[in-house]
């Protein structure tokens, strides 16, 4: 107790150098919790993101459909396998059933290359973007057997517009061609433009007989309460489903978005490194300079009997008590700024090119993590006790008559 109240003393001495030491290690540990918060906004956002574009948590297709995504390869028996699907998840989470095939969109002037998506509308409104992103026209019903929606940007490529008609073709089940002419119902907007170059969405019984399906699909996809037991969930289908399924996670999905994960886990550690570096150069100076204008006042209590590790206890006390409050200063900006960045967000409009390359919207929402907070205000406490050391034991080894000398 008695280190504690000499060094508290000590700490006021000099208020400035005091208030200089709190700046910098307020500033950095701000730093470090807006800057891992921004990370993660922008990871879990990019997550989001690409798992409402019809990826889901989990996907379940037939053997061999991923690699090539032919209509042969489908689910003859989706009653059975929803009866295991059932079993197998967790309460809340949904599924949608969809065929999925390559096709061309075609009209009196242009055609392109799409995807073909046949959805159940209802199901699919809380699985996928689709049903939210409608921005002209109506979204789908369940008994149209001739409405599409397409992408903006395929809209514009095609120039056409709600109303108007569009030719579907495609291979069947029994190899032939099929096509069938639909009226555009609506229009949906989507963060990347690839995406509404690339899909084209009709309902599941439209897509089915005009493919000759009958009841049969491309794939399952399976949205859970909570994205932590994905692996969990899939474990489980992969061991109660046969050899004749592939059950795929989104992890596995989108590899890329997995990639850039791992890539924000680094760039957080990254800026905690040079955070920390420009926090402890500025308190190795500042306590530095303390300890040598003591230095007389360290002879002293050498000369009285004060054994160096009790110095060094000391410096190191006066340390403490200065990163302890630099960086309870540090959390509580940190943890207010992002409290107001979260209900506004960033919005980084002026990066909006960017932000449509990597798929991520305009307006960035911070989420900070408890154990992000814990690792910074740890590195800045563990590690500034560290380089305080080398003051701390030099001012153990001055010599009583040298240091009374000093002037």
């Amino acid at each position: 107790m008695m280190f504690f109240q000499l060094a508290w003393r000590n700490v006021w001495r000099n208020p400035r150098r005091t208030v200089i030491i709190l700046m910098a290690v307020t500033v950095a540990v701000w730093s470090m919790i807006i800057s891992s918060a921004l990370m993660r906004g922008i990871a879990d956002q990019l997550v989001r993101n690409g798992i409402a574009t019809l990826t889901g948590h989990i996907q379940i297709h037939e053997r061999g459909y991923r690699n090539d995504p032919a209509v042969e390869l489908r689910i003859k028996d989706p009653g059975a396998l929803h009866s295991t699907l059932k079993q197998c998840v967790p309460p809340g989470a949904l599924s949608a059933d969809r065929v999925r095939v390559n096709a061309i969109a075609s009209n009196a002037r242009h055609s392109e290359g799409i995807t073909l998506v046949g959805i159940d509308p209802d199901r699919e409104r809380n699985v996928s973007f689709v049903a939210r992103s409608i921005t002209s026209g109506n979204y789908l019903h369940p008994d149209d057997e001739y409405g599409v929606l397409i992408g903006k940007a395929l809209m514009d490529k095609l120039e056409t517009r709600v109303g108007r008609k569009l030719i579907l073709m495609s291979q069947d089940t029994q190899k032939e061609i099929a096509s069938r002419a639909f009226r555009i119902s609506g229009v949906f907007r989507a963060d990347l433009e690839a995406t509404e170059r690339q899909y084209v969405f009709i309902t599941l019984s439209a897509a089915t007989g005009m493919l000759k399906m009958e009841r049969s699909l491309s794939e399952v996809c399976v949205v859970l309460p909570d994205r932590a037991g994905v692996e969990g969930t899939a474990a489980r289908l992969r061991a109660v489903l046969p050899s004749s399924y592939e059950v795929h996670t989104w992890q596995e999905l989108l590899p890329l978005a997995t990639a850039m994960l791992k890539m924000y886990e680094s760039l957080i550690y990254l800026w905690y490194l040079v955070a920390f570096m420009a926090m402890g150069f500025g308190i190795v100076n500042t306590i530095l300079m303390a300890v040598l204008e003591r230095t007389r006042e360290f002879g002293l209590l050498r000369a009285l009997g004060m054994k160096p590790g009790w110095i060094v206890r000391e410096v190191l006390t006066e340390s403490l008590l200065l990163l302890v409050m630099g960086a309870v200063l540090g959390n509580c900006l940190g943890m207010l700024s992002v409290a107001a960045l979260s209900h506004t967000g960033i919005d980084l409009s002026l990066l909006a090119g960017g932000t449509k390359t990597f798929g991520l919207p305009r307006v960035i929402y911070p989420a900070v993590l408890m154990s992000d907070a814990v690792l910074a205000n740890g590195i800045v406490v563990a590690l500034g006790l560290v380089v305080s050391a080398y003051p701390a034991v030099k001012a153990s080894r001055f010599t009583p008559v040298k240091a009374m000398a000093h002037t």
